[in-house]
């Protein structure tokens, strides 16, 4: 890989030949796919997502694709700890460093490593490439933490290594994989020839194990298949079968056979290694069945997986149910708020302590009907309301306008009282008496009480909102 003299792009060339395939699928790579994604309506907002080629040179007998350099927060500021001891400065940010424990335990500067809501916005923001990759009908082939580079500070993330696209029925992948990511099917069926029709090659269904691992390893720092159960003493047999036909879930409800004992972690491992602990449930209640439907109901049946578009919904509600945790030492920082039993914060034990209000929202498909939604919004101080809470037609996605990012209102607590401050919501009103209902003006505020019903907007797709005061003493 070469820079250019301004460092603006990089050229890099393939170590070996490229045939005539090869050379075909760049071309259209470089073409036709950049030009249906990243040049279209909204394309933009696609070329901070992926590190996409532009350009195709010949030199000296081999062939290099042109592309834009990383971004400069996909570069390490502080490296590792103690004087960036690993000499990692300036490096790309692999995903892998922030998806281990002891990497983030032992190595790298705590000035790096973000916080557990950047993590899900990662996620988010990987999950919305992949969607939009497979809605052009193409897959990645190579989606691991190596091809995808993040921003723990801030929440970012690209995917790089577009190069190897796949086209099913047109080019297929050149490789099957990177070891953590590949989906059972193509492990157990590697060993035979690539044009044996009984042999599974990537394609969207493997892309869709591959990011379900992404994002489970994001937020909770194991693999989800790396678990003790040894199935052969021949290292490579075991390894095969593990990730392979015999590959099991370590949280698996019911077979507990692959959990991972806690005796053969290392400390710099623990308590992420701790399933008891930390449970893929502490994720909260909409990643939850998707982990489910990823690891026990589709390892082994790919049509059940979880598509990209599902990961991202689910990603965005999760977001609306983090709170901020109160101990200001908590490496975490954020958890999702769980009000079935006593809540407390699940990396660092701490209780939370106080009144705290929850907006379980509703909308109407029929004028004056509204339904449950199963979305809520956490409240805290600061804590802002959008669009995308106000009204279900808008969501958070690639396709919102800078008008839809507004914020409306936001919440505050005063005197150990909660309010909402309403800025730019023209219908807001009180209507927890049918009989008596209140217009909150913009530029004024409403209680957050017990039972308290807001109408955010009159409009189409409008919300209702009804408070639930959460008492953690």
């Amino acid at each position: 890989v070469y820079f250019s003299p301004d460092k603006s792009y990089v050229v890099a060339f393939f170590r070996d030949n490229q045939n005539y395939q090869a050379k075909d699928r760049l071309v259209t790579v470089v073409g036709a796919y950049r030009e249906r994604i990243l040049n279209q309506v909204g394309g933009e907002y696609w070329k901070n997502l992926f590190c996409w080629p532009y350009a195709l040179v010949e030199h000296n007998g081999k062939l290099g694709v042109v592309a834009p350099t990383y971004q400069k927060q996909f570069f390490f500021e502080y490296g590792s700890k103690n004087n960036d001891f690993l000499g990692i400065k300036g490096k790309d940010k692999e995903g892998k460093w922030f998806a281990s424990p002891t990497n983030r335990n032992r190595y790298i500067d705590s000035r790096e490593l973000g916080d557990w809501q950047n993590h899900i916005r990662i996620g988010i923001l990987i999950s919305r490439a992949v969607k939009r990759l497979h809605a052009a009908g193409l897959a990645h082939s190579d989606l691991s933490y190596k091809n995808v580079l993040v921003n723990p500070i801030n929440g970012a993330a690209c995917i790089i290594d577009i190069d190897g696209l796949v086209v099913p029925g047109k080019f297929p992948p050149d490789v099957v994989g990177t070891p953590d990511f590949i989906a059972p099917e193509v492990v157990m069926t590697s060993y035979l020839k690539k044009d044996d029709p009984n042999r599974k090659l990537p394609n969207i269904n493997t892309d869709r194990h591959a990011l379900a691992v992404l994002i489970y390893m994001y937020l909770l720092y194991r693999h989800p298949l790396r678990g003790d159960k040894v199935h052969d003493m021949d290292p490579q047999k075991d390894e095969a079968l593990s990730m392979g036909a015999k590959s099991l879930y370590v949280e698996h409800p019911t077979d507990t056979s692959n959990r991972i004992k806690v005796a053969n972690a290392k400390p710099t491992e623990l308590p992420w290694k701790d399933t008891s602990k930390i449970p893929y449930t502490v994720t909260g209640p909409y990643l939850t069945p998707l982990f489910q439907r990823a690891f026990i109901d589709g390892l082994h049946e790919p049509s059940k997986r979880p598509t990209a578009d599902e990961w991202e919904v689910a990603l965005v509600k999760t977001i609306d149910l983090i709170q901020p945790c109160q101990n200001t030492s908590c490496d975490q920082k954020w958890y999702v708020f769980e009000n079935t039993t006593k809540p407390k914060c699940p990396f660092c034990g701490t209780p939370y302590k106080g009144k705290l209000p929850v907006l379980n929202l509703y909308s109407s498909r029929k004028e004056g009907q509204y339904l449950p939604e199963n979305h809520r919004l956490m409240v805290y101080t600061n804590q802002s309301l959008f669009q995308w809470h106000t009204n279900r037609n808008v969501f958070p996605n690639e396709r919102i306008s800078d008008a839809q990012k507004k914020r409306e209102g936001y919440f505050v607590l005063h005197n150990n009282v909660w309010y909402l401050v309403n800025e730019h919501m023209n219908d807001l009103m009180d209507v927890t008496d049918f009989n008596n209902k209140k217009v909150i003006p913009v530029g004024g505020k409403v209680e957050l009480t017990e039972g308290k019903q807001l109408l955010f907007s009159r409009q189409e797709g409008g919300r209702l909102a009804v408070v639930q005061l959460v008492d953690g003493k």
